[in-house]
């Protein structure tokens, strides 16, 4: 580029008509110098370009190098990642067969966690309370299945959460009442519902044929009499034999075999079986 001003310069010179006076050739002096000014000036800035390029081409190296390194440490890191991610897809392939047994043996504690909130107590009273309202609901259902050969009006039910006893009464649209609201005829009834329930319950394999009571019938009127009576007669009509300890004298009328057990004097007794007729 230097020579090419060089080149215009002479190609100037060459062709500028010679001065035909001094103030001419001032002006042409001024301008001359006015030229090589400039061309200085140029010659300058052209030789600084070289050195603005490898100052811009230095700090775009430097950059370069840089960025090279954050791409190796990004890949680094990624290699890093794809490590660990495979590490525990093998850790997890190992353990699946452990979080299957551990699902197992979870479902297993629940079964008796919830036993335990249901029987498990620390003295087992929870656990008697539980055995002893299964074995209750078992005598009852004995119980009801003779009660309704004794009258068709009571049922008997568990107290929820407890031993208690309630009576339904079905004549009047299953009406629960204490077992204590009974008159004295049905209390016998229902007592001696659960007797008969009771030794069903104890004789899976051995029929109960006999039965004896002692009651306390002197405490009953005369129509909770007739109603107890008349209970035992259809069980007695039902093949079972009745034995009756009462000092009741109405019961002789309805007993046809009697047992009668008499005191002497000096502390004896005597024992005579008799009929209805006395004999």
């Amino acid at each position: 580029m230097l020579q090419d001003r060089r080149e215009t310069l002479a190609r100037h010179e060459a062709s500028r008509p010679m001065p035909e006076s001094t103030d001419q050739a001032d002006q042409a002096d001024q301008a001359d110098q006015a030229d090589q000014a400039d061309q200085a000036d140029q010659a300058g800035k052209i030789a600084q370009e070289p050195q603005a390029a490898d100052l811009a081409l230095a700090d775009l190296e430097r950059q370069r190098l840089t960025l090279d390194q954050a791409c190796d440490a990004a890949t680094a890191l990624q290699a890093g990642l794809r490590l660990a991610l495979a590490q525990d897809d093998q850790r997890l392939a190992q353990s699946a067969g452990l979080r299957q047994q551990i699902e197992t043996q979870a479902a297993r504690t629940r079964t008796w966690e919830q036993l335990g909130e249901l029987i498990g107590s620390a003295d087992g009273k929870k656990f008697r309370n539980f055995a002893q309202q299964l074995t209750l609901d078992l005598l009852l259902d004995y119980a009801n299945a003779h009660l309704q050969g004794l009258t068709r009006r009571y049922r008997i039910e568990r107290q929820r959460d407890s031993l208690g006893l309630l009576v339904v009464d079905q004549d009047m649209g299953d009406e629960l009442r204490s077992v204590h609201s009974l008159s004295g005829g049905e209390s016998f009834l229902v007592s001696l519902a659960l007797a008969l329930g009771l030794a069903s319950l104890s004789s899976h394999r051995v029929k109960v044929e006999s039965l004896f009571i002692d009651e306390g019938f002197g405490s009953l009127d005369a129509e909770s009499l007739n109603v107890a009576l008349d209970a035992l007669d259809r069980l007695q009509a039902l093949g079972r034999k009745v034995g009756v300890i009462s000092h009741v004298q109405e019961m002789t009328e309805r007993i046809g075999t009697r047992v009668r057990v008499s005191r002497l004097n000096g502390g004896a007794s005597r024992v005579a079986v008799e009929g209805i007729d006395g004999r």
